[in-house]
C-alpha cells in the first residue's frame, strides 16, 4: 500500500524536459518532500475503499532528455504511514504490516522509462517492501515541467499509478478482509538541482 510512496519520485523522471541540460546532457532533479506524499488504496471488508498516504519521502533523478534514459531512486519512510487514525497507525507500523522497526524504509529504483515521443508513459523498477524486491512498473497518469515562479528552478511533476499484491512482499495479515491488491498512487514534485 505504501509503495505509492515509492513512485513519487518517478514521475521527476521526465524532468529535464523544456530545460537546460549539462554538457553531458543530464540533469539532476531532487524530490521535493513538502509536496511529495504516495498514497495506498484498499478494499476494507468489502464495502469501502480505505486510503493512507506516507508523509516522508526522499529520492534523486538523473535523466537525460534527449537519449530518453535516467535512473530514479525513491526512499519513503514507512514510519511516517498516515491513515488518518492513530490507533490504526500503529497497527501499520506493527510487524503485522509495515515491520517498521525491522524495515524502516521501502524503496523503488528504476530500470527504465518508457516514452511515447517526449513524453514518459510508464517507468519500470524495482519495489522494495519489508525486505522484499519485486519488479514494478508504474503508469505515468501525468506529467509536466515548468519554471516555479518562486524558486525560479525547473520543477518536474507526475502522478503515477501501479497495482502491487501485498502479499507478494510477505503483508499477508488480514489477506481477504482487506483487500489483496493495492492501488499505489504517488504525486511527484522534484527539483532541479541546478542553482
Amino acid at each position: 500500500m505504501k509503495h505509492l510512496a515509492l513512485l513519487s519520485m518517478i514521475l521527476a523522471l521526465g524532468a529535464p524536459l523544456g530545460a537546460a541540460a549539462d554538457d553531458d546532457n543530464r540533469d539532476t532533479y531532487t524530490i521535493d518532500g513538502r509536496h511529495t506524499f504516495p498514497q495506498y488504496e484498499v478494499t476494507h471488508f468489502g464495502t469501502s475503499k480505505q486510503r493512507g498516504r506516507f508523509d516522508k519521502t526522499e529520492g534523486k533523478l538523473v535523466f537525460d532528455a534527449s537519449a530518453h534514459k535516467g535512473s530514479v531512486e525513491v526512499t519513503i519512510d514507512t514510519a511516517s504511514v498516515s491513515s488518518g487514525l492513530a490507533k490504526l497507525d500503529e497497527h501499520l507500523r506493527s510487524d503485522e504490516f509495515f515491520n517498521v522497526a525491522k524495515y524502516p524504509k521501502m524503496t523503488f529504483k528504476s530500470t527504465d522509462f518508457v516514452f511515447e515521443g517526449d513524453t514518459p508513459k510508464k517507468v519500470n523498477g524495482e519495489l522494495t517492501l519489508l525486505g522484499v524486491a519485486k519488479p514494478v512498473t508504474f503508469d505515468v497518469d501525468f506529467f509536466h515541467c515548468g519554471v516555479n515562479p518562486m524558486l525560479l528552478r525547473t520543477v518536474c511533476g507526475a502522478d503515477l499509478i501501479a497495482h502491487i499484491k501485498r502479499s507478494e512482499f510477505g503483508m499477508k495479515y488480514l489477506v481477504g478482509p482487506v483487500s489483496d491488491d493495492v492501488l499505489l498512487r504517488v504525486n511527484v514534485e522534484a527539483i532541479n538541482d541546478r542553482k
